[in-house]
């Protein structure tokens, strides 16, 4: 029987860690503090600084600290040197890390889709399928990354048509927050080809990261857009380094 009790739930989100094979330590303490606030956490790509294995291996070293589910998607640093599989390999040896690349996954009752995204500008300054053949290949990616996000989601939806849905990804959807980039690479940054899925299947909130420059807060119709780069939520004043949203899930008994 369902019944219309609901709980907390807190989700801690943070992009761009870009973890170095120098890190002095203050990686575990962060995901520390994350594995006290939070419930689930979400790592919004860019998990390395230079796409290398080894990278990912410091940061799977400092999870062991995080008991938590915890949900991911890759960014462009981590397909820097083509070693993205060996990547995943190595992060998935975490028992309770996801990494999510068109695909979903229901966490403590709420929908979580993910894909990496890509660019192709924002709005009326988006990108067409015309011309050369590198062009239409670019926009092509973007319009892929749209589809994969789009099935992710009604799969979600077969499961429960009333499911609380969020999205994680790399690549901005919206144009809103990466202001604060120099307009000239806002192609490069996101895509509004991106939003579409998320208004259309009804999802509450998406998180991204990738535009260091940008702000936090943003909005596509009634869906949240939240950039949790890690300089950003530096310069927004988070003290602690990582983006916290609550949500009032369901409790079906």
């Amino acid at each position: 029987m369902k019944t219309t009790e609901t709980k907390k739930l807190k989700i801690a989100a943070i992009g761009d860690l870009h973890v170095h094979k120098k890190d002095n330590g203050h990686l575990v303490a962060l995901l520390s503090k994350i594995n006290k606030a939070a419930d689930i956490l979400l790592l919004a790509g860019d998990l390395t600084h230079t796409g290398d294995a080894k990278e990912a291996n410091i940061l799977l070293d400092a999870l062991k600290v995080c008991s938590l589910p915890i949900v991911c998607v890759l960014g462009n640093h981590d397909y820097e040197k083509n070693q993205e599989k060996a990547i995943k390999e190595c992060l998935r040896q975490h028992e309770s890390l996801q990494i999510l690349d068109g695909d979903s996954i229901v966490v403590e009752g709420i929908g979580i889709a993910g894909i990496k995204g890509f660019g192709g500008g924002f709005d009326n300054y988006m990108l067409t399928m015309f011309g050369e053949p590198e062009m239409k290949d670019f926009v092509q990616k973007a319009v892929n990354e749209s589809l994969k996000l789009e099935r992710a989601l009604v799969r979600l939806d077969k499961e429960d048509t009333n499911m609380i849905k969020i999205v994680l990804m790399h690549y901005s959807p919206c144009s809103q927050t990466v202001k604060g980039e120099n307009e000239q690479i806002f192609p490069f940054l996101g895509s509004s080809r991106l939003a579409e899925p998320l208004v259309r299947q009804n999802v509450i909130a998406v998180f991204h990261g990738h535009a260091h420059a940008g702000v936090l807060h943003g909005q596509i119709s009634n869906v949240k857009v939240f950039n949790v780069a890690q300089p950003v939520l530096k310069k927004e004043g988070i003290e602690d380094e990582y983006f916290l949203f609550e949500l009032d899930v369901p409790i079906v008994t």
